[in-house]
């Protein structure tokens, strides 16, 4: 087995991850998949899209490859770079070139926040070409028929400055994601939590007025996710108030009068 099929099989997704479809996301991402057409993931976080990634990797049996873009993320992160070994320069590949070699899947998360210069990387495997120039090699790649390349991002910290370019959008299917509706979200926040529905259900309603104070200045409210962590901790014997103090509202802001808003909301409901 060579070095690239190790990494990769660390990759692979065996068992089914939980994922409950909200839409025809699944639909359009399979046929987009099958038009080797590039993914482009809209919504807040923690609203799915990873755990989206995730089905969707074992849906089609392929390796599952993401990488958390940042704002020092270059592109040799993503493509290699040569490494010294002993008296030898060794080219080792990144995460896009073993993915466009062995048709593994690419998920950039979070794509706007890497540099700009770094994304223009992704554009000619984004388009009819699928091909990846490395200058240091002196190559052009071909993507394999089976790589797919996905990326994600939050549309809600959109800025001037942090933002798709139309020439990179447009290359892309678009899949918008929010929050499930209560009934889904329910069920959701139950089975990963492994809480019964009433409590969840509890939860989703907190994680809905929180998230109805985003005119009010908080920036995003409660997640899936925190809703799913606050249920953790209440499944370990954590007081129901406690267990969302600490997973839900601490996590959601430090602001004295925010905090003491989301406070009356857990009072009110537990």
């Amino acid at each position: 087995m060579s070095n690239h099929t190790e990494k990769l099989s660390e990759h692979l997704i065996t068992a089914e991850p939980f994922y409950l479809e909200q839409h025809n996301e699944l639909e359009i991402a399979l046929a987009a998949t099958s038009h080797k057409l590039p993914l482009l993931l809209k919504g807040p976080t923690g609203c799915g899209k990873t755990r989206f990634m995730q089905y969707l990797a074992w849906r089609l049996k392929r390796p599952l490859i993401t990488v958390s873009c940042h704002d020092d993320l270059s592109t040799a992160d993503l493509i290699g770079r040569f490494l010294i070994k002993g008296n030898d320069a060794v080219w080792v590949d990144g995460p896009l070139t073993m993915a466009v070699k062995a048709g593994a899947i690419c998920y950039l998360d979070e794509i706007v926040e890497a540099r700009k210069d770094t994304t223009v990387v992704i554009h000619p495997l984004a388009d009819d070409r699928r091909e990846l120039p490395i200058e240091k090699l002196g190559v052009l790649y071909s993507a394999a028929d089976e790589f797919m390349l996905a990326v994600s991002y939050n549309p809600g910290y959109q800025s001037v400055i942090k933002d798709l370019k139309p020439s990179t959008r447009q290359r892309f299917v678009s899949l918008t994601f929010n929050y499930p509706e209560s009934r889904l979200e329910t069920k959701i926040v139950a089975k990963e939590a492994g809480i019964d529905e009433a409590l969840a259900a509890q939860l989703v309603h907190l994680g809905h007025m929180t998230r109805g104070l985003k005119e009010s200045g908080l920036p995003e409210g409660a997640s899936t996710r925190l809703l799913v962590q606050a249920g953790m901790l209440t499944k370990t014997g954590i007081s129901t108030i406690d267990a969302c103090r600490a997973g839900i509202t601490e996590s959601l802001t430090d602001d004295p009068e925010l905090l003491l808003a989301l406070e009356e909301m857990i009072l009110s409901i537990f």
